[in-house]
């Protein structure tokens, strides 16, 4: 993620702050600053949010680690001022496990929770619930308060949030996937209007959460109603078989020729027949940016790409780009490169099949209309 620095690794897992997240820390300490007249108060303001944000990589943590047991790797984890991401390659096909995936993280929070709870009875005075809160008490019974109401929010039936996932993972137990994708969607934004009416009278921090849910599960509906819409379909039916090939000694000025003379954006890179890399137009706009037009392409490309089959299903492939964050793929068949697959026309790909589909439903009635006029016809059901 953009503007983002690494602060370490978790398990193997890099970790990242968001700039904004210092931001966050700085006002903050001003907040409690100007409040306490003290820098003790200051320091005790940013500490707080220090250890409600370290529960947040411990929350994204525990989704990492049972996402990992059913061989799912997470790309990062990132620290955000409204919270923490972690960036899981895909989510399990199976409901039952993304059920346990999606449940881990607030588990993680009610475990932090009761655990802090012990420790207080031990180190100091009972706490009771009544003094559990964020605005008053000790440091101890604010954290607690805070990881009880991390388990509450996330647990909401809404996307982006966890409780989405659960409640479309138990939907799935019953009914096929895009469906109970579509109904969780339908009971999150739901609850987004919900908020966002509230929030007009209540707290206007509530209409940008209804804005972020409303979002959020907008996005997961539509991600997963397009790999639903690519599945069974192979790569050959989409890929560009018209295409140019650069080769490793080609230098940036002759990529610069090949894309300006026609729409590709992603050149593979082939040399005796294989091949060996793929140049991104990022980077090569990246070098030219440096005055760099006369450097080889060999020296540019990126050499860690994706190759498909073209007897490979495009759900497959497109979910393979997604996670890699690659526009273009060379497609092979049998060893032998025949075309390129790219987010672009995966998109093309499927307004077509869509303005196809619409036309295909309006056959009916036209038959029908023909079948009046004495005509036989014959509709195959879809």
């Amino acid at each position: 993620m953009k503007w983002s620095i690494r602060i370490g690794k978790l398990f193997g897992i890099p970790v990242y702050i968001h700039l904004t997240f210092l931001l966050l820390l700085v006002w903050v300490g001003v907040l409690n600053w100007r409040d306490g007249h003290s820098l003790h108060a200051a320091v005790e303001g940013v500490l707080f949010i220090v250890t409600i944000f370290a529960c947040v990589v411990l929350h994204e943590l525990g989704h990492a680690l049972t996402a990992r047991k059913y061989g799912i790797s997470t790309r990062d984890i990132t620290l955000l001022p409204i919270g923490g991401v972690a960036r899981l390659d895909r989510m399990p096909d199976d409901p039952r496990q993304e059920l346990w995936v999606a449940l881990a993280g607030p588990a993680v929070n009610v475990l932090i929770a009761a655990t802090l709870f012990v420790v207080s009875q031990l180190v100091s005075s009972v706490l009771s619930f009544d003094q559990l809160g964020v605005a008053g008490g000790s440091f101890l019974s604010r954290v607690i308060f805070v990881n009880l109401f991390l388990v509450a929010f996330n647990l909401l039936p809404a996307f982006p949030m966890d409780g989405g996932r659960v409640l479309r993972a138990l939907l799935a137990t019953r009914m096929e996937y895009t469906r109970a994708t579509h109904l969780a969607a339908i009971v999150g934004q739901s609850m987004a209007l919900l908020f966002g009416f509230v929030g007009l009278f209540v707290n206007p921090m509530l209409i940008f959460i209804a804005l972020f849910v409303w979002i959020g599960a907008a996005q997961e509906a539509s991600m997963v109603q397009m790999r639903y819409s690519l599945s069974g379909i192979p790569v050959s039916r989409a890929m560009v078989t018209e295409f140019r090939t650069l080769a490793p000694s080609d230098t940036l000025d002759d990529a610069v020729k090949l894309t300006l003379a026609g729409t590709q954006r992603d050149f593979p890179v082939v040399e005796e027949g294989r091949v060996v890399g793929v140049l991104r137009q990022s980077e090569m706009l990246r070098t030219l940016a440096r005055g760099g037009s006369s450097v080889r392409v060999t020296d540019v490309m990126e050499r860690d790409f994706q190759v498909v089959e073209a007897s490979e299903m495009l759900d497959s492939a497109f979910r393979r780009l997604t996670e890699r964050r690659c526009n273009t793929a060379p497609v092979s068949s049998q060893g032998r490169l025949v075309g390129i697959v790219t987010m672009d026309n995966i998109g093309e790909f499927l307004a077509i099949q869509g303005a196809l589909d619409r036309t295909r439903q309006g056959r009916p009635a036209a038959h029908a209309r023909a079948d009046a006029g004495g005509a036989e016809h014959s509709t195959r059901p879809r």
